[in-house]
């Protein structure tokens, strides 16, 4: 039986981002659980916005290629989004947009997403913790093959939420987003065994 694999990061820029540390905790979750799990960021796969005139001059970007190749060698996802405007940030959608575009010659679009697992959730000072935003994120993913889990986590308040440490200072709350990691490493444990 081989190890599941999750490939985790969050939908934000920023570089204290809060969901960059949830979606950490809920890798380590994962992680105990007994997946492989890589956790990165997108502040580090900077891509233009998506143009088909620019991807059919030029293909995909260097860093979108990278990207894709990660997921492809993953079997699931953890992503933590931050709520922009009621939806998903323009980095991540701007993400999913280019990976999701064909890169050889008789690839199916979405093939890099189709068939995974992932589960989703989301921080935010706000008082609804980012959970509009996670409706729209679990709709995009659903559209393109992955199959979202129902478990899903939505934190408020989540600018007094940590420790010095980065880790969540409720204990309740910190086991839950490992739980959460926990849960998709055990579904994908399942599908491949």
């Amino acid at each position: 039986m081989s190890k599941p694999r999750i490939l985790v990061f969050s939908g934000s820029l920023r570089a204290d981002s809060y969901n960059q540390k949830i979606a950490a905790i809920a890798a380590t979750g994962a992680k105990e659980a007994g997946a492989d799990v890589t956790l990165v960021s997108l502040r580090d796969y900077p891509m233009p916005l998506f143009d088909q005139d620019l991807e059919a001059a030029s293909g995909l970007t260097e860093r979108a290629l990278k990207l894709k190749a990660l997921l492809l060698s993953h079997d699931g996802l953890i992503i933590a989004s931050p709520e922009y405007n009621s939806s998903v940030t323009a980095a991540l959608k701007n993400a999913i947009d280019w990976v999701s575009r064909a890169s050889a010659p008789g690839e199916a679009p979405v093939s890099a997403f189709r068939g995974k697992s992932a589960v989703i959730l989301a921080a935010s000072p706000g008082g609804y913790g980012g959970l509009r935003g996670l409706v729209h994120l679990r709709s995009i993913l659903g559209n393109i093959g992955v199959t979202v889990l129902p478990d899903q986590l939505a934190f408020t308040k989540v600018h007094e939420a940590f420790t010095p440490e980065d880790q969540l200072a409720d204990e309740g709350q910190h086991s839950a987003v490992k739980e959460l990691g926990a849960k998709l490493a055990r579904h994908l444990a399942k599908l491949l065994a």
